[in-house]
């Protein structure tokens, strides 16, 4: 259930790479308008992230998330009556911002946590791949939609379908596996943040007593989301991570999400071409995404992180090529860079984990998501604005690209805690007999 309520939910997300054209076609807005309502969306998005993870931890998952399903219903539904300018960034930047970020990728690493106690990073990465899975479904749709009939049929047909989703999850999503009875997946024995704990060995390891982040260092601290950020933010890991993330978003859904159609449009591509584009790197960010989460669980987050940004960086590094280039060229970038798109949020909630413990690194990763937010929000409008003063978006990928290297650098500054001694790569739990 919560990988279709997340996919339904970047579905929405993609809504304005679709829309920006035929906005400024109808209404004669410029991309800086458009833009700067993205980047309003972007940025509320990232910055209810935190609070959602404080929301699910005190009233629960489940009303957090129909309350969010409802309120993107509604602004969905309100949407094709926008008329004006200021009507745009209050709905699709206040209203479907909050709303998305409610339903963010805080909400995967607040059921990751609570259900899984073995292969978090696996399934973190399938739940991370959601997202390049909504994109894939809702993209072409939209397309085609807005191509044939206008984008505001476009519009309510997404909202048709967030409203099909709210009585099906009120119906089937639970808050834990304790309020049915049951236990977290491996939680016979816990790896990694708490040691290791024998079935019917109500005593402690050594390991266990040393490394419960949950139970020594989070015992008696607040789950506030401000309480969470002024604790966290006198450290050299938290900051690292958020910068690191600010320049995931510079890269990903605030450029080539929102801007990838226009730069497209610009030479000569259609519309419906280049959403096929974004779908290809959605299927290939489902591969790589789950991958990446794979990989989590067993080599060093670190690493994986400098490669991905890396990796990514020298991609769009090569995008102003690519499209100036023949049809082959954009292939090679869409699945190049769609192996990578979001590959970085299982190593990087990996490495929050391990820094903060696993009760609070939701909340955390929900600051550190702000910070991707903030990136994306920032190069939403820059790209806009670099469009309209040079006619160009060269200068907007060739910057991210140069980010993204340094970010490969920085993720690797990364440090350690003692608090983890077990190997990454240990198998699947399974019972173990008492000496």
């Amino acid at each position: 259930m919560t990988f279709v309520i997340l996919l339904v939910s970047a579905g929405v997300r993609a809504v304005p790479a679709v829309l920006m054209l035929p906005l400024e076609q109808e209404f004669g807005w410029l991309r800086t308008t458009t833009s700067a309502a993205l980047s309003v969306n972007i940025l509320l998005y990232g910055l209810t992230g935190p609070f959602a993870g404080s929301l699910m931890a005190r009233v629960g998952v489940r009303r957090v998330v129909l309350s969010a399903l409802a309120l993107l219903a509604v602004g969905a539904a309100i949407a094709p009556f926008i008329r004006q300018s200021w009507q745009l960034m209050a709905l699709w930047g206040l209203g479907i911002g909050v709303g998305t970020g409610l339903v963010a990728v805080v909400l995967a690493a607040t059921v990751v946590n609570r259900w899984f106690v073995a292969r978090r990073g696996t399934v973190l990465g399938v739940l991370t791949a959601s997202a390049s899975t909504g994109q894939l479904v809702f993209l072409p749709m939209l397309a085609h939609a807005t191509e044939r009939w206008g984008w505001r049929v476009a519009v309510l047909i997404v909202a048709g379908i967030v409203a099909a989703l709210i009585p099906l999850a009120a119906w089937l999503l639970r808050e834990s596996p304790e309020s049915m009875g049951l236990r977290p997946y491996g939680a016979d024995i816990e790896i990694g943040e708490i040691g290791v704990r024998l079935p019917g060995n109500r005593g402690q390891t050594p390991l266990e007593k040393e490394s419960d982040p949950d139970r020594s260092a989070n015992s008696g601290k607040s789950l506030g989301a401000l309480a969470v950020l002024r604790d966290v933010a006198t450290t050299r890991n938290f900051w690292i991570l958020f910068v690191t993330f600010f320049i995931c978003g510079a890269s990903t859904n605030g450029l080539i999400g929102a801007h990838l159609i226009p730069a497209a449009h610009d030479h000569g591509i259609p519309e419906t071409r280049a959403a096929s584009l974004l779908a290809l790197m959605g299927l290939c960010d489902l591969v790589g995404t789950t991958a990446a989460g794979w990989m989590s669980d067993r080599w060093d987050s670190r690493y994986l992180l400098g490669a991905y940004y890396g990796l990514r960086g020298l991609s769009l590094l090569f995008l102003p090529f690519a499209l100036a280039g023949a049809t082959p060229s954009l292939l090679v970038f869409a699945v190049w860079y769609g192996l990578d798109w979001i590959a970085t949020v299982p190593p990087t909630l990996r490495l929050a984990n391990e820094a903060f413990g696993r009760t609070r690194a939701p909340i955390v990763f929900g600051w550190i998501g702000g910070g991707h937010q903030l990136g994306a929000a920032s190069i939403a409008m820059i790209a806009g604005a670099l469009r309209v003063s040079s006619g160009r978006y060269d200068w907007a990928f060739l910057g991210s690209g140069a980010l993204c290297i340094g970010a490969a650098a920085l993720a690797l500054a990364f440090r350690r805690g003692e608090r983890e001694t077990v190997p990454h790569a240990l198998p699947l739990p399974t019972p173990l007999r008492q000496a």
